[in-house]
């Protein structure tokens, strides 16, 4: 078959490996210069700055699409793991420090609350059977009723109508350790107050498996994923960006370009926002479920703002990955996904991969980014007048909390805020993960991997089950090969 997959993000990319490992002609067509999407690769003035995602978990998936080729990752990729995984900062100076070691985490959590020892233990414990649960959706599609409905009882059972911070809740009282347990759906996109339970398995998985990085950033892995899919007679068109996904009689046919060049194809994968997939690209006869209205009423993750800058000497004392919450945590998510307000605190996410590799810095320096979870555009803020201001109370939060002295030793930055993710990216309403990930919009109940409205197209990315994050992305991409491969 020959197919097209629009979009060289993660979930693109593993679909298009697998597809032409599996002997189909696959091209992909990437709307910007260079392959990657959210993960895309930023470099200024000797830094390289990573786009998006940096925490890599489920490193055996990764492995998986190597294999899937016949080839070994580390002919391509050096994954390094991480400890700490994080630092968690609070603003009165507790840390906790994050990582795979059982005996340094009841440690931290004796830290901040010695009588909650016990309580550590008891939420692993019960995070066995959700993370088994878990696993064993991610790389199965939700086609039909039938398919949620095998898997309804357990999700009973599970009591996977909880949210992440209501389950966290159950074990521990200190605030600061509900905080350090809930999180974690912050970094796929979801509220820890609404998204469901499921999504603990989150540090389970991390226990497991460990948090990694790839030498070089995560654009190293964008690269070896690339090298792989052309290695094996893959062909990638960059600059170019799909007007149109070319229906007739029902069925993809394949995609008209924005300079009217058309590409036909048996199949076609849109690893774009899949909202903005079906308003944009698709014509609207042919959406009977994926109506615009359907699709206005579903909710969408937050989008964020990020700085990215580089620093003319080195922080050492701050980690590769830090959490740094502020001083509410309720209310400001709240703020974000309820109110959809730009607030006046905020928590942060400090990215210093420099802690692992120095190469993406110059000699002496630090390269960084600093991101902040922000309403999507549904809210009303007005972002060409609020960047500035926002970016400034940044830079001055982490130089009165963390980084001394930061605002003199910034040498480049660029910053990126939700009308990037909806201009450049094409993400519907600026949404950083697109659909959000609560239990109402999961599983079958999340737009399917296979469209019910046109056949023959296909969908991998955060969009579509089992959702964003690298190891959702990427079992996306290995789900639509599956999928197409029963044909």
């Amino acid at each position: 078959m020959k197919i097209v997959v629009i979009g060289g993000g993660f979930g693109g990319l593993s679909a298009a490996v697998r597809l032409q490992a599996n002997g189909h002609d696959v091209t992909i067509v990437e709307k910007r210069d260079k392959l990657g999407g959210r993960a895309y690769v930023y470099q200024q003035e000797g830094f390289t700055f990573d786009g998006g995602p940096t925490i890599i978990t489920a490193p055996w998936l990764i492995d998986e699409l190597f294999s899937a080729a016949k080839r070994d990752t580390r002919d391509y990729l050096q994954l390094v793991k991480l400890d700490p995984f994080y630092n968690i900062r609070w603003e009165d100076g507790t840390v906790f420090n994050y990582n795979d070691n059982r005996e340094n985490l009841i440690a931290q959590v004796a830290k901040i609350a010695p009588e909650e020892v016990k309580s550590y233990a008891r939420f692993t414990s019960s995070l066995d059977e959700i993370y088994r649960v878990g696993f064993e959706l991610i790389d199965k599609p939700f086609s039909s009723v039938w398919d949620m409905a095998k898997i309804v009882p357990k999700m009973i059972k599970l009591r996977s109508d909880r949210s992440v911070y209501k389950f966290a809740s159950r074990f521990f009282k200190n605030e600061k350790l509900r905080e350090a347990f809930s999180f974690h759906p912050l970094l796929i996109g979801g509220n820890p107050f609404t998204s469901t339970s499921i999504y603990a398995m989150i540090h389970e998985l991390e226990q497991k498996f460990g948090v990694w990085f790839a030498m070089g950033g995560t654009g190293a892995l964008v690269n070896a994923l690339g090298a792989l899919f052309t290695d094996i007679g893959g062909s990638v068109m960059t600059d170019s960006e799909v007007a149109e996904i070319v229906v007739r009689e029902g069925a993809a046919r394949g995609v008209k370009l924005q300079t009217g060049k058309m590409l036909d194809a048996d199949a076609v994968v849109s690893n774009g926002d899949v909202a903005s997939t079906y308003l944009n690209l698709i014509a609207p006869e042919w959406r009977r479920k994926y109506t615009d209205a359907k699709i206005r009423k579903m909710t969408y993750s937050m989008s964020l703002f990020v700085i990215y800058f580089g620093t003319d000497r080195k922080y050492d004392d701050v980690a590769h990955h830090e959490i740094l919450l502020g001083p509410r945590y309720r209310g400001l998510l709240d703020d974000i996904f309820v109110n959809k307000t730009l607030a006046d605190d905020f928590s942060l996410y400090l990215h210093r991969p420099t802690a692992t590799d120095p190469s993406l810095a110059p000699e002496g320096c630090d390269c960084w980014y600093v991101l902040s979870p922000v309403p999507h555009l549904g809210g009303p803020t007005d972002w060409p007048k609020a960047a500035g201001p926002y970016r400034d109370r940044i830079i001055n939060y982490l130089e009165r909390h963390y980084l001394p002295d930061l605002s003199k030793h910034i040498v480049t930055e660029h910053v990126i805020d939700p009308t990037h993710f909806e201009g450049t990216l094409n993400s519907y309403l600026g949404s950083a993960f697109s659909v959000e990930p609560t239990l109402m919009q999961s599983a079958y109940l999340r737009p399917h991997n296979k469209s019910e409205d046109v056949r023959g197209l296909y969908f991998a990315g955060a969009g579509t089950h089992p959702g964003a994050g690298l190891p959702g992305v990427i079992s996306s991409g290995k789900i639509v090969a599956n999928l197409i491969a029963e044909l």
